[in-house]
């Protein structure tokens, strides 16, 4: 069987930014604004229908402060729960009690009962009029949110969201000035990695290459940018942009 194409080196960047910017939110909702909790849900990349019919659903991938793992890697289709409302509005919502709510569906109060949640604040991430995901904040208390602490998780969501903007912007710059330089996605790869001072073999190692594979690539690299040896190769790569 063939395996499926790597993604561009460009690609995976994006997303491995992508990843810390979200990690780390669901870090600062704990230390930041006095949770117990922090969650972050990101879009489902299956993009199929549920059980419900719903289209539109978002996986936690992230989260600090949690004492069971039920919550982990949940699936939240639009509509449900306190974030699926979230995501479905496009706005803000919070409850004082999640377990006694009347204003949200009750899928999932076996996860949120496992880690002892009461109070619960979600706010999507929004950018250019799409969602980017959701991010929880969770206290162990009936509490209801002001709006200093609703405010502080919005802030901190708009500062993550415009980070995730600039990441896929740089992905996509990268690309281009990757292409416009003649260099192929596996090219780039092994010139970023070439960049951070790894040698052919531990670059041949990461990408599951040969190191003579690797010499080629550099090599056909650097006919491609006009450099001569390995230190002009990544000072003629940062000069066009390809480096970041």
């Amino acid at each position: 069987m063939r395996s499926a194409a790597p993604e561009p080196p460009d690609t995976r960047a994006a997303e491995l930014v992508r990843s810390a910017v979200l990690a780390d939110l669901a870090r600062r909702v704990v230390a930041d604004c006095g949770a117990d909790v922090g969650l972050v849900g990101v879009p489902d990349a299956r993009g199929a229908q549920d059980a419900e019919g719903a289209e539109d659903a978002m996986v936690l991938r992230h989260w600090a402060g949690t004492r069971a793992d039920l919550l982990h890697n949940l699936r939240v289709p639009a509509g449900t729960g306190l974030g699926g409302r979230a995501l479905a509005e496009r706005a803000p919502a919070w409850v004082p009690d999640y377990r006694a709510a009347t204003t949200i569906s009750h899928h999932y109060d076996a996860a949120v009962g496992a880690d002892d949640l009461y109070a619960m604040l979600g706010v999507p991430l929004v950018h250019d009029g799409a969602v980017h995901g959701v991010v929880y904040a969770a206290l162990r208390t009936v509490v209801p949110f002001g709006d200093v602490r609703i405010g502080a998780v919005a802030e901190l969501a708009r500062t993550a969201t415009r980070a995730l903007a600039g990441a896929a912007a740089w992905g996509g710059r990268a690309a281009g000035r990757s292409a416009e330089a003649g260099l192929t996605p596996r090219e780039h790869e092994v010139l970023r990695w070439a960049a951070t001072g790894r040698t052919n073999p531990e670059i041949a190692a990461r990408l599951g290459l040969s190191s003579h594979t690797v010499t080629g690539y550099l090599k056909s690299a650097m006919h491609k940018l006009g450099a001569r040896n390995r230190v002009e190769l990544a000072v003629a790569a940062r000069e066009w942009g390809i480096l970041g």
